[in-house]
Protein backbone atom coordinates (compact mmCIF):
# COMPACT_ATOMS: atom_id res chain seq x y z
CA UNK A 1 0.00 0.00 0.00
CA UNK A 2 2.98 2.33 -0.14
CA UNK A 3 2.09 3.05 -3.72
CA UNK A 4 -1.29 3.90 -4.56
CA UNK A 5 -3.80 1.01 -5.96
CA UNK A 6 -5.05 0.51 -9.52
CA UNK A 7 -8.72 0.96 -9.36
CA UNK A 8 -8.68 -1.94 -12.25
CA UNK A 9 -7.68 -4.13 -9.86
CA UNK A 10 -10.03 -3.88 -6.61
CA UNK A 11 -13.10 -4.19 -9.27
CA UNK A 12 -13.93 -7.95 -9.89
CA UNK A 13 -14.54 -9.19 -13.52
CA UNK A 14 -18.20 -9.56 -14.40
CA UNK A 15 -19.25 -6.84 -11.70
CA UNK A 16 -21.93 -4.81 -12.76
CA UNK A 17 -20.53 -1.81 -13.43
CA UNK A 18 -18.50 -3.44 -15.99
CA UNK A 19 -21.16 -4.60 -17.70
CA UNK A 20 -22.63 -1.52 -17.85
CA UNK A 21 -19.36 0.33 -19.12
CA UNK A 22 -18.79 -2.89 -21.66
CA UNK A 23 -22.29 -2.30 -23.13
CA UNK A 24 -22.40 1.67 -23.11
CA UNK A 25 -19.37 2.15 -24.98
CA UNK A 26 -20.34 -0.31 -28.21
CA UNK A 27 -23.88 2.29 -28.45
CA UNK A 28 -22.91 4.55 -31.36
CA UNK A 29 -24.07 8.25 -30.17
CA UNK A 30 -23.66 10.58 -32.63
CA UNK A 31 -26.80 12.62 -31.33
CA UNK A 32 -25.45 12.42 -28.12
CA UNK A 33 -22.20 14.45 -29.06
CA UNK A 34 -24.48 17.09 -31.14
CA UNK A 35 -25.90 18.07 -28.14
CA UNK A 36 -22.61 19.81 -27.14
CA UNK A 37 -21.98 22.85 -29.41
CA UNK A 38 -18.35 23.65 -28.49
CA UNK A 39 -16.81 26.24 -27.18
CA UNK A 40 -16.01 27.81 -23.84
CA UNK A 41 -14.63 25.44 -21.00
CA UNK A 42 -13.70 21.97 -22.04
CA UNK A 43 -17.06 19.23 -21.09
CA UNK A 44 -17.16 16.09 -19.47
CA UNK A 45 -17.66 12.99 -21.59
CA UNK A 46 -21.22 12.56 -22.81
CA UNK A 47 -20.87 8.74 -22.40
CA UNK A 48 -18.92 9.08 -19.43
CA UNK A 49 -21.76 10.74 -17.91
CA UNK A 50 -24.36 8.51 -19.76
CA UNK A 51 -22.49 5.44 -17.87
CA UNK A 52 -22.25 7.26 -14.60
CA UNK A 53 -25.99 7.85 -14.28
CA UNK A 54 -27.25 4.26 -15.51
CA UNK A 55 -25.20 2.76 -13.14
CA UNK A 56 -26.30 4.84 -10.05
CA UNK A 57 -29.71 3.86 -10.84
CA UNK A 58 -28.86 0.38 -11.10
CA UNK A 59 -27.60 1.44 -7.21
CA UNK A 60 -31.16 3.02 -6.11
CA UNK A 61 -29.13 5.97 -6.01
CA UNK A 62 -31.60 8.89 -7.93
CA UNK A 63 -30.34 12.33 -6.14
CA UNK A 64 -27.74 14.39 -8.28
CA UNK A 65 -26.34 15.27 -4.78
CA UNK A 66 -25.92 11.71 -4.17
CA UNK A 67 -24.64 10.56 -7.69
CA UNK A 68 -21.84 13.67 -6.92
CA UNK A 69 -20.71 12.45 -3.84
CA UNK A 70 -20.67 8.58 -5.09
CA UNK A 71 -18.04 10.41 -7.77
CA UNK A 72 -15.72 11.38 -4.94
CA UNK A 73 -16.29 8.26 -2.37
CA UNK A 74 -17.25 4.96 -4.48
CA UNK A 75 -14.61 2.99 -5.74
CA UNK A 76 -17.01 1.82 -9.04
CA UNK A 77 -18.37 5.12 -9.37
CA UNK A 78 -14.18 6.40 -9.43
CA UNK A 79 -13.39 3.90 -11.88
CA UNK A 80 -16.01 4.33 -14.29
CA UNK A 81 -15.96 8.08 -14.28
CA UNK A 82 -11.74 7.79 -14.82
CA UNK A 83 -11.41 9.67 -11.40
CA UNK A 84 -13.46 12.76 -13.21
CA UNK A 85 -15.86 14.45 -10.35
CA UNK A 86 -19.04 16.48 -11.97
CA UNK A 87 -20.93 18.55 -9.40
CA UNK A 88 -24.96 17.58 -9.10
CA UNK A 89 -25.31 21.09 -11.63
CA UNK A 90 -23.46 18.97 -14.36
CA UNK A 91 -25.11 15.91 -13.42
CA UNK A 92 -28.49 17.14 -13.55
CA UNK A 93 -27.94 19.36 -16.65
CA UNK A 94 -27.09 16.58 -18.44
CA UNK A 95 -30.38 13.92 -17.60
CA UNK A 96 -33.08 16.64 -17.73
CA UNK A 97 -31.51 18.55 -21.10
CA UNK A 98 -29.05 16.31 -22.72
CA UNK A 99 -30.08 12.87 -22.28
CA UNK A 100 -33.89 13.88 -23.29
CA UNK A 101 -33.27 14.00 -26.86
CA UNK A 102 -31.44 10.61 -27.16
CA UNK A 103 -32.85 8.42 -24.20
CA UNK A 104 -34.91 6.54 -26.37
CA UNK A 105 -32.14 6.05 -28.85
CA UNK A 106 -29.79 4.44 -26.20
CA UNK A 107 -32.61 2.06 -24.59
CA UNK A 108 -33.07 0.88 -28.26
CA UNK A 109 -29.77 0.36 -28.72
CA UNK A 110 -29.39 -1.64 -25.49
CA UNK A 111 -32.13 -3.91 -27.11
CA UNK A 112 -30.26 -4.13 -29.99
CA UNK A 113 -27.31 -5.81 -27.87
CA UNK A 114 -29.72 -8.04 -26.30
CA UNK A 115 -31.03 -9.12 -29.21
CA UNK A 116 -27.83 -9.96 -30.50
CA UNK A 117 -26.59 -11.69 -27.54
CA UNK A 118 -29.99 -14.05 -27.60
CA UNK A 119 -31.57 -12.26 -24.35
CA UNK A 120 -34.78 -11.93 -25.69
CA UNK A 121 -36.11 -12.18 -29.98
CA UNK A 122 -38.97 -9.71 -29.77
CA UNK A 123 -41.51 -12.00 -30.62
CA UNK A 124 -43.58 -12.41 -27.09
CA UNK A 125 -44.84 -9.14 -25.43
CA UNK A 126 -45.96 -9.04 -22.38
CA UNK A 127 -47.79 -5.95 -21.16
CA UNK A 128 -48.76 -4.09 -18.16
CA UNK A 129 -48.95 -0.76 -16.59
CA UNK A 130 -48.33 1.33 -13.28
CA UNK A 131 -48.96 4.96 -11.66
CA UNK A 132 -46.09 6.69 -10.62
CA UNK A 133 -46.39 9.95 -8.36
CA UNK A 134 -45.28 13.24 -10.15
CA UNK A 135 -42.75 15.36 -8.43
CA UNK A 136 -45.74 18.32 -7.59
CA UNK A 137 -47.42 19.02 -4.58
CA UNK A 138 -50.80 17.00 -4.14
CA UNK A 139 -52.94 20.20 -3.10
CA UNK A 140 -51.90 21.73 -6.04
CA UNK A 141 -54.93 20.64 -8.51
CA UNK A 142 -56.74 22.14 -11.20
CA UNK A 143 -59.99 20.38 -12.49
CA UNK A 144 -62.06 20.95 -15.57
CA UNK A 145 -65.41 20.49 -14.24
CA UNK A 146 -64.97 23.41 -11.77
CA UNK A 147 -63.65 25.47 -14.44
CA UNK A 148 -66.05 25.45 -16.64
CA UNK A 149 -68.84 25.87 -14.23
CA UNK A 150 -66.57 29.54 -13.32
CA UNK A 151 -66.10 30.07 -16.53
CA UNK A 152 -69.68 29.50 -16.99
CA UNK A 153 -70.84 31.96 -14.29
CA UNK A 154 -68.62 34.58 -15.65
CA UNK A 155 -70.03 34.36 -18.73
CA UNK A 156 -73.26 35.31 -17.39
CA UNK A 157 -72.21 38.07 -15.78
CA UNK A 158 -70.22 39.17 -18.82
CA UNK A 159 -73.34 39.03 -21.09
CA UNK A 160 -74.76 41.15 -18.86
CA UNK A 161 -72.55 43.78 -18.46
CA UNK A 162 -72.45 43.91 -22.61
CA UNK A 163 -75.87 44.26 -22.79
CA UNK A 164 -75.83 47.02 -20.35
CA UNK A 165 -73.29 48.90 -22.56
CA UNK A 166 -74.67 48.25 -25.35
CA UNK A 167 -78.16 49.45 -23.87
CA UNK A 168 -76.00 52.28 -23.08
CA UNK A 169 -74.97 53.26 -26.91
CA UNK A 170 -78.02 52.45 -28.36
CA UNK A 171 -79.52 55.49 -28.57
CA UNK A 172 -75.91 56.96 -30.51
CA UNK A 173 -75.07 53.40 -32.07
CA UNK A 174 -78.02 51.90 -32.98
CA UNK A 175 -76.66 49.35 -35.41
CA UNK A 176 -73.79 48.50 -33.66
CA UNK A 177 -76.05 47.37 -30.60
CA UNK A 178 -78.14 45.46 -32.37
CA UNK A 179 -75.12 43.60 -33.71
CA UNK A 180 -73.82 42.91 -29.84
CA UNK A 181 -77.55 41.77 -28.39
CA UNK A 182 -78.14 40.03 -31.00
CA UNK A 183 -74.77 37.84 -29.91
CA UNK A 184 -75.80 37.90 -26.23
CA UNK A 185 -79.08 36.92 -27.06
CA UNK A 186 -77.29 33.69 -28.95
CA UNK A 187 -75.49 32.65 -26.10
CA UNK A 188 -72.13 33.14 -27.42
CA UNK A 189 -68.67 32.52 -25.32
CA UNK A 190 -67.00 35.58 -25.57
CA UNK A 191 -63.32 35.36 -25.20
CA UNK A 192 -60.48 37.37 -23.06
CA UNK A 193 -59.86 39.50 -27.05
CA UNK A 194 -63.55 40.66 -27.16
CA UNK A 195 -63.44 42.00 -23.78
CA UNK A 196 -60.60 43.85 -24.38
CA UNK A 197 -62.14 45.64 -27.28
CA UNK A 198 -65.11 46.38 -25.12
CA UNK A 199 -63.10 48.00 -23.11
CA UNK A 200 -61.26 50.23 -25.58
CA UNK A 201 -65.38 50.95 -26.51
CA UNK A 202 -65.91 51.92 -23.28
CA UNK A 203 -62.78 54.27 -23.01
CA UNK A 204 -63.95 55.89 -25.96
CA UNK A 205 -67.58 56.90 -24.64
CA UNK A 206 -65.85 57.97 -21.57
CA UNK A 207 -64.05 60.60 -23.40
CA UNK A 208 -67.54 62.16 -24.09
CA UNK A 209 -69.09 61.04 -20.69
CA UNK A 210 -66.49 61.58 -18.73
CA UNK A 211 -69.24 61.38 -15.30
CA UNK A 212 -71.15 58.50 -15.99
CA UNK A 213 -71.13 56.32 -13.69
CA UNK A 214 -72.23 52.89 -14.82
CA UNK A 215 -69.28 53.37 -17.78
CA UNK A 216 -66.63 53.94 -14.76
CA UNK A 217 -68.37 50.93 -13.24
CA UNK A 218 -68.31 48.75 -16.22
CA UNK A 219 -64.51 49.81 -17.10
CA UNK A 220 -63.67 48.72 -13.71
CA UNK A 221 -64.88 45.60 -13.42
CA UNK A 222 -64.15 44.53 -16.95
CA UNK A 223 -60.45 45.79 -16.17
CA UNK A 224 -60.35 44.52 -12.78
CA UNK A 225 -62.29 41.74 -13.00
CA UNK A 226 -63.84 40.05 -15.56
CA UNK A 227 -60.57 40.26 -18.46
CA UNK A 228 -58.26 38.63 -15.89
CA UNK A 229 -60.54 36.05 -14.94
CA UNK A 230 -61.48 34.75 -18.01
CA UNK A 231 -57.66 35.22 -19.66
CA UNK A 232 -56.82 32.34 -16.19
CA UNK A 233 -59.85 29.92 -17.63
CA UNK A 234 -59.01 30.11 -21.39
CA UNK A 235 -55.30 29.60 -19.65
CA UNK A 236 -56.60 26.34 -18.11
CA UNK A 237 -58.65 25.18 -20.69
CA UNK A 238 -55.37 25.25 -23.09
CA UNK A 239 -53.43 22.93 -20.31
CA UNK A 240 -56.21 20.39 -19.63
CA UNK A 241 -55.43 18.70 -23.32
CA UNK A 242 -58.56 16.46 -22.78
CA UNK A 243 -57.74 15.64 -18.76
CA UNK A 244 -60.27 16.35 -16.30
CA UNK A 245 -57.29 17.42 -14.28
CA UNK A 246 -53.39 18.90 -14.01
CA UNK A 247 -51.11 20.04 -11.24
CA UNK A 248 -50.09 23.71 -10.93
CA UNK A 249 -46.70 22.61 -9.90
CA UNK A 250 -46.16 19.92 -13.00
CA UNK A 251 -49.19 20.79 -15.51
CA UNK A 252 -48.36 17.47 -17.79
CA UNK A 253 -49.44 15.68 -14.64
CA UNK A 254 -52.87 14.16 -14.15
CA UNK A 255 -54.69 13.36 -10.91
CA UNK A 256 -55.11 9.94 -10.21
CA UNK A 257 -55.63 7.49 -7.58
CA UNK A 258 -52.47 5.55 -6.50
CA UNK A 259 -52.06 1.80 -5.19
CA UNK A 260 -49.61 3.59 -2.27
CA UNK A 261 -52.66 4.72 -0.60
CA UNK A 262 -50.58 5.88 2.62
CA UNK A 263 -53.75 7.75 4.40
CA UNK A 264 -56.15 4.77 3.25
CA UNK A 265 -58.93 7.71 1.75
CA UNK A 266 -58.39 7.48 -2.03
CA UNK A 267 -56.50 10.25 -2.30
CA UNK A 268 -56.03 11.62 -5.83
CA UNK A 269 -52.02 12.38 -6.58
CA UNK A 270 -50.61 14.06 -9.30
CA UNK A 271 -48.98 11.61 -10.99
CA UNK A 272 -48.14 9.46 -15.03
CA UNK A 273 -49.15 6.26 -16.28
CA UNK A 274 -46.00 3.76 -16.87
CA UNK A 275 -47.11 1.12 -20.04
CA UNK A 276 -44.33 -1.21 -20.16
CA UNK A 277 -43.88 -4.38 -22.54
CA UNK A 278 -41.29 -7.22 -21.45
CA UNK A 279 -40.02 -10.31 -22.92
CA UNK A 280 -38.01 -12.77 -20.28
CA UNK A 281 -37.92 -10.08 -17.72
CA UNK A 282 -36.41 -7.29 -19.99
CA UNK A 283 -37.54 -4.04 -20.89
CA UNK A 284 -38.27 -4.09 -24.31
CA UNK A 285 -41.26 -1.09 -24.82
CA UNK A 286 -42.20 1.58 -22.48
CA UNK A 287 -44.28 4.74 -22.89
CA UNK A 288 -45.70 7.27 -20.63
CA UNK A 289 -49.11 8.69 -20.28
CA UNK A 290 -51.36 11.44 -18.99
CA UNK A 291 -54.54 9.36 -18.92
CA UNK A 292 -55.97 7.37 -16.22
CA UNK A 293 -56.81 4.09 -17.05
CA UNK A 294 -54.20 1.22 -19.04
CA UNK A 295 -57.47 0.55 -21.94
CA UNK A 296 -56.81 3.69 -24.39
CA UNK A 297 -52.80 3.38 -23.92
CA UNK A 298 -52.22 0.12 -25.68
CA UNK A 299 -52.40 1.78 -28.97
CA UNK A 300 -50.02 4.84 -28.14
CA UNK A 301 -47.44 2.23 -26.44
CA UNK A 302 -47.68 -0.15 -29.27
CA UNK A 303 -47.28 2.22 -32.23
CA UNK A 304 -44.18 3.35 -30.30
CA UNK A 305 -42.72 -0.01 -30.30
CA UNK A 306 -43.56 -0.38 -33.81
CA UNK A 307 -41.46 3.31 -34.98
CA UNK A 308 -38.66 2.26 -33.10
CA UNK A 309 -38.15 -1.85 -33.91
CA UNK A 310 -40.00 -1.22 -37.43
CA UNK A 311 -42.54 -4.43 -36.64
CA UNK A 312 -45.41 -5.57 -33.90
CA UNK A 313 -44.75 -8.23 -31.81
CA UNK A 314 -46.10 -11.86 -32.96
CA UNK A 315 -47.65 -11.89 -29.76
CA UNK A 316 -49.07 -10.08 -26.85
CA UNK A 317 -50.24 -10.63 -23.73
CA UNK A 318 -51.98 -8.67 -21.14
CA UNK A 319 -54.60 -8.29 -18.27
CA UNK A 320 -58.37 -7.71 -18.14
CA UNK A 321 -57.36 -3.58 -18.40
CA UNK A 322 -56.78 -4.11 -21.67
CA UNK A 323 -59.95 -6.38 -22.98
CA UNK A 324 -61.95 -3.52 -24.94
CA UNK A 325 -63.16 -4.03 -28.56
CA UNK A 326 -60.99 -0.94 -29.61
CA UNK A 327 -57.78 -2.89 -28.73
CA UNK A 328 -58.76 -6.39 -29.92
CA UNK A 329 -59.73 -4.40 -33.42
CA UNK A 330 -56.29 -3.07 -33.19
CA UNK A 331 -54.52 -6.06 -32.27
CA UNK A 332 -56.25 -8.12 -35.00
CA UNK A 333 -55.67 -5.46 -37.74
CA UNK A 334 -52.28 -5.86 -37.22
CA UNK A 335 -52.72 -9.55 -37.00
CA UNK A 336 -50.69 -10.03 -33.72
CA UNK A 337 -52.16 -13.05 -31.60
CA UNK A 338 -53.76 -11.27 -28.46
CA UNK A 339 -54.04 -13.25 -25.15
CA UNK A 340 -56.00 -10.65 -23.30
CA UNK A 341 -58.25 -11.66 -21.31
CA UNK A 342 -61.95 -9.10 -20.97
CA UNK A 343 -63.51 -8.03 -17.76
CA UNK A 344 -65.93 -11.26 -17.13
CA UNK A 345 -63.26 -13.62 -18.18
CA UNK A 346 -62.44 -14.83 -14.67
CA UNK A 347 -65.85 -14.94 -13.86
CA UNK A 348 -67.19 -17.51 -16.79
CA UNK A 349 -64.58 -19.77 -15.62
CA UNK A 350 -66.44 -20.25 -12.40
CA UNK A 351 -68.84 -23.55 -12.80
CA UNK A 352 -71.59 -21.95 -10.69
CA UNK A 353 -70.85 -18.27 -12.74
CA UNK A 354 -74.39 -18.81 -15.06
CA UNK A 355 -76.25 -20.39 -12.11
CA UNK A 356 -75.79 -17.10 -9.07
CA UNK A 357 -76.02 -15.22 -12.55
CA UNK A 358 -80.01 -15.87 -14.26
CA UNK A 359 -80.51 -12.04 -15.09
CA UNK A 360 -77.12 -11.71 -16.67
CA UNK A 361 -77.10 -10.82 -20.36
CA UNK A 362 -75.19 -13.84 -21.21
CA UNK A 363 -78.12 -16.16 -20.27
CA UNK A 364 -80.59 -14.69 -22.44
CA UNK A 365 -81.49 -16.55 -25.27
CA UNK A 366 -81.31 -14.90 -28.54
CA UNK A 367 -84.06 -15.93 -31.64
CA UNK A 368 -81.74 -15.04 -34.77
CA UNK A 369 -84.85 -15.22 -36.76
CA UNK A 370 -86.96 -12.93 -35.00
CA UNK A 371 -83.92 -10.67 -33.58
CA UNK A 372 -85.23 -10.99 -30.21
CA UNK A 373 -83.73 -12.17 -26.85
CA UNK A 374 -86.18 -14.14 -24.37
CA UNK A 375 -84.91 -13.41 -20.29
CA UNK A 376 -85.56 -16.85 -17.95
CA UNK A 377 -88.83 -15.75 -17.41
CA UNK A 378 -90.01 -16.13 -20.63
CA UNK A 379 -90.45 -12.14 -21.56
CA UNK A 380 -89.07 -11.34 -25.32
CA UNK A 381 -86.97 -7.83 -25.42
CA UNK A 382 -87.70 -6.45 -29.19
CA UNK A 383 -84.68 -4.80 -31.12
CA UNK A 384 -85.32 -0.51 -31.07
CA UNK A 385 -82.00 1.03 -32.02
CA UNK A 386 -78.48 1.41 -32.74
CA UNK A 387 -76.26 3.55 -30.03
CA UNK A 388 -73.18 4.87 -31.22
CA UNK A 389 -69.71 5.35 -28.92
CA UNK A 390 -66.78 7.29 -29.85
CA UNK A 391 -63.43 6.32 -27.38
CA UNK A 392 -60.89 9.02 -26.70
CA UNK A 393 -58.88 7.80 -29.20
CA UNK A 394 -61.49 7.97 -31.96
CA UNK A 395 -62.89 4.28 -32.52
CA UNK A 396 -66.35 4.11 -33.47
CA UNK A 397 -68.25 0.91 -31.81
CA UNK A 398 -72.03 0.18 -31.63
CA UNK A 399 -74.39 -1.38 -29.42
CA UNK A 400 -77.77 -2.64 -30.29
CA UNK A 401 -80.00 -1.71 -27.46
CA UNK A 402 -83.07 -4.62 -26.73
CA UNK A 403 -86.01 -3.44 -24.84
CA UNK A 404 -88.64 -5.51 -22.69
CA UNK A 405 -91.71 -3.66 -22.77
CA UNK A 406 -93.62 -5.56 -20.17
CA UNK A 407 -91.30 -5.92 -16.66
CA UNK A 408 -93.47 -3.50 -14.30
CA UNK A 409 -95.46 -6.62 -13.19
CA UNK A 410 -92.24 -9.26 -13.07
CA UNK A 411 -91.75 -10.76 -9.86
CA UNK A 412 -88.46 -10.51 -9.96
CA UNK A 413 -87.71 -7.56 -11.94
CA UNK A 414 -85.60 -6.16 -8.75
CA UNK A 415 -83.35 -8.92 -9.08
CA UNK A 416 -83.22 -8.65 -12.89
CA UNK A 417 -82.80 -4.71 -13.60
CA UNK A 418 -81.96 -1.78 -10.99
CA UNK A 419 -83.85 0.82 -13.28
CA UNK A 420 -87.02 1.85 -12.84
CA UNK A 421 -88.18 1.27 -16.34
CA UNK A 422 -87.92 -2.06 -18.63
CA UNK A 423 -84.98 -3.93 -18.63
CA UNK A 424 -82.48 -3.22 -21.54
CA UNK A 425 -79.73 -5.05 -23.21
CA UNK A 426 -76.92 -3.47 -24.84
CA UNK A 427 -75.32 -6.22 -27.03
CA UNK A 428 -72.00 -5.04 -29.18
CA UNK A 429 -72.15 -7.86 -31.82
CA UNK A 430 -68.35 -7.35 -32.72
CA UNK A 431 -67.34 -7.08 -29.26
CA UNK A 432 -69.33 -10.56 -28.92
CA UNK A 433 -66.57 -12.14 -31.60
CA UNK A 434 -63.48 -10.47 -30.49
CA UNK A 435 -64.41 -11.99 -27.13
CA UNK A 436 -65.14 -15.29 -28.66
CA UNK A 437 -61.32 -15.58 -30.21
CA UNK A 438 -59.64 -14.12 -27.30
CA UNK A 439 -61.22 -17.00 -24.90
CA UNK A 440 -60.47 -19.43 -27.03
CA UNK A 441 -56.72 -18.23 -27.29
CA UNK A 442 -56.71 -18.26 -23.64
CA UNK A 443 -57.78 -21.24 -23.10
CA UNK A 444 -55.87 -23.01 -25.51
CA UNK A 445 -52.62 -24.49 -24.47
CA UNK A 446 -50.26 -21.62 -25.41
CA UNK A 447 -52.78 -18.90 -24.27
CA UNK A 448 -52.28 -21.05 -20.68
CA UNK A 449 -48.76 -20.90 -20.88
CA UNK A 450 -48.51 -17.37 -21.88
CA UNK A 451 -51.24 -16.67 -18.85
CA UNK A 452 -48.79 -18.19 -16.38
CA UNK A 453 -46.11 -16.24 -17.07
CA UNK A 454 -47.67 -12.85 -17.61
CA UNK A 455 -47.41 -12.69 -13.65
CA UNK A 456 -43.65 -13.17 -13.41
CA UNK A 457 -43.07 -10.90 -16.22
CA UNK A 458 -43.91 -6.98 -16.29
CA UNK A 459 -44.96 -7.26 -12.36
CA UNK A 460 -41.68 -8.78 -11.37
CA UNK A 461 -39.73 -5.86 -13.15
CA UNK A 462 -42.22 -3.49 -11.98
CA UNK A 463 -41.33 -5.17 -8.43
CA UNK A 464 -37.98 -4.34 -8.61
CA UNK A 465 -38.13 -0.58 -9.56
CA UNK A 466 -40.81 0.34 -7.33
CA UNK A 467 -40.18 -2.03 -4.41
CA UNK A 468 -36.47 -2.84 -4.58
CA UNK A 469 -35.08 0.21 -6.27
CA UNK A 470 -37.49 1.92 -4.39
CA UNK A 471 -38.45 4.40 -7.32
CA UNK A 472 -42.20 5.22 -6.61
CA UNK A 473 -41.72 9.47 -6.98
CA UNK A 474 -39.88 11.08 -10.61
CA UNK A 475 -37.56 13.24 -9.44
CA UNK A 476 -37.95 15.72 -12.89
CA UNK A 477 -41.20 17.43 -13.98
CA UNK A 478 -42.79 17.67 -17.64
CA UNK A 479 -43.88 14.46 -19.45
CA UNK A 480 -40.42 15.03 -21.61
CA UNK A 481 -38.15 14.67 -19.11
CA UNK A 482 -40.39 12.39 -16.44
CA UNK A 483 -40.04 9.55 -20.16
CA UNK A 484 -35.99 10.51 -19.49
CA UNK A 485 -36.49 9.58 -16.29
CA UNK A 486 -37.70 6.42 -16.81
CA UNK A 487 -36.13 5.32 -20.03
CA UNK A 488 -32.57 5.59 -17.52
CA UNK A 489 -34.60 3.32 -14.94
CA UNK A 490 -35.22 0.94 -17.72
CA UNK A 491 -31.99 1.24 -19.17
CA UNK A 492 -30.44 0.80 -15.71
CA UNK A 493 -32.89 -1.97 -15.11
CA UNK A 494 -31.75 -3.82 -18.49
CA UNK A 495 -27.96 -4.01 -17.90
CA UNK A 496 -28.91 -5.27 -14.38
CA UNK A 497 -30.67 -8.04 -15.39
CA UNK A 498 -28.03 -8.94 -18.21
CA UNK A 499 -25.32 -8.69 -15.70
CA UNK A 500 -26.65 -11.58 -13.34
Amino acid sequence: MLLPPNLEELIPEGHLVRVVNEMIEELKLEPLTRQYKGGGTSAYHPKMLMKVMIYAYTQRTFSSRQIAKALRENINFLWLSGMNQPDHRTINRFRGEIMQSVVEEVFYGVIEQLLDRGYIDLEKYFVDGTKIEANANKYSFVWRKSTEKNKGKLQEKVHTLLKEIDEIEAAEEERYAEKDLEEVGEGKGIDAEELKRAAKRIDEKLKKEPKNKKLKKAKRDLEKDYIPREEKYEQQEKKFKGRNSYSKTDEDATFMRMKEDHMLNGQLKPGYSIQMSTENQFVVGYSVHQRMGDTSCLKEHLEKLKNWLGEYPETLTADAGYGSEENYAYLQKNNITAYVKNNTFHYEQKKRYKKNNPYRAENFTYLAEEDQYVCPQGKKLDYFFTKKNISDNGYESSRRVYACLDCQACPVKIACTKSKYNRRLYVGVELLKMKKIAHDNLESPRGKEMRSKRPIEVESVFGRLKQNWGFRRFLLRGKDKVNTEWGILCIAHNLAKAAV
